[in-house]
């Protein structure tokens, strides 16, 4: 079953206008965008994206007697795109990206997310397109496999793990879960007794068949183009290069463009920022943590475009 993380500290800063047009970009199984819907008037809209079949599937079923929703199948890094048959030129009033990877998809041992689980090694968000964790797996080369783990997994045994896999795989192709876990596991020299050797590697290797921080990054300039001045974007991340890639373009939103000290411009001329931080980044409560330990590492922030 699907916790939704932050579930009302998310929706209390995404809403500013109950008659807005506000977008889930990261849809999952509903529990954001059913409690926007509840918030909002009958004249508002919402506009729901996501990658995933099954997610689609639920919010085909929800959207079937409720008139404010539409479903878009695809990345959230297509906003743009989607939101511009919806809204006025002035933009939406919220957009709300909730980065972290579903129950169902981690439940599920067909998905090929779970290392605990025997499943076909695929990890794809959407299955209709793309090439599945066993095929990259098939054909890169031990550099590539190396700097994908370290870079994404933050993982310190990634060319002795990248090295393992191109050796076992000239005599045997990695095509389950449980078999790149269990080499994992056997490579791996020393092991940290709270966290399983292949959480890394498997965070890794998701993040690029997906290609999650290339989209991330596309999104942010989107949802700077579709959001109204005064609108808010709420960013709920999971692991620490998410978090920092939304720190970094805010902070330069905030800055605004460097002009050199020597180059005369009057206080109107000056680049004003678009966007600004509502609050210090938020974490899930105690209670909320206890009761669903996967939201132990999410951290939310919350931003307004203010020109």
């Amino acid at each position: 079953m699907h916790v939704t993380v932050l579930l009302r500290e998310a929706v209390d800063s995404l809403i500013t206008d109950a008659d807005g047009c506000y977008v889930d970009a990261t849809f999952g199984r509903g529990g954001h965008s059913q409690e926007i819907l509840s918030r909002l008037g009958v004249n508002a809209q919402l506009i729901v994206i996501d990658k995933d079949l099954q997610a689609l599937e639920v919010a085909a079923e929800m959207a079937v007697n409720e008139p404010r929703m539409s479903v878009k199948h695809g990345g959230f890094s297509q906003i743009e795109e989607f939101v511009k048959t919806h809204t006025t030129e002035e933009g939406v009033q919220g957009v709300l990206l909730d980065l972290g990877v579903s129950s169902p998809q981690l439940d599920e041992a067909d998905r090929g997310f779970s290392f605990m689980r025997e499943g076909p090694l695929d990890m794809r968000m959407d299955v209709t397109q793309g090439q599945t964790a066993a095929e990259w797996l098939e054909e890169a080369g031990v550099e590539e496999i190396s700097r994908v783990l370290k870079e994404y997994g933050e993982e310190k045994f990634a060319w002795r793990i990248a090295n393992a896999i191109v050796d076992t795989r000239a005599d045997k192709p990695l095509r389950t879960t449980i078999q790149l876990a269990n080499l994992i596991d056997e490579t791996v020299p020393f092991k940290d007794k709270h966290k399983h050797p292949a959480t890394r590697s498997f965070q890794a290797i998701r993040i690029h068949v997906n290609r999650e921080m290339q989209e991330l990054e596309r999104f942010l300039d989107s949802a700077l183009n579709v959001l109204a001045v005064g609108g808010r974007l709420v960013v709920i991340s999971f692991h620490s290069l998410e978090d920092r890639m939304v720190k970094r373009f805010v902070r330069e939103q905030e800055k605004g463009v460097a002009v050199p000290s020597y180059i005369p411009i009057t206080a109107d001329q000056m680049h004003q920022p678009t966007l600004k931080n509502m609050c210090k980044p938020i974490r899930a409560s105690e209670e909320e943590v206890e009761r669903n330990a996967r939201s132990r590492s999410a951290i939310m922030r919350v931003i307004e475009r203010v020109s």
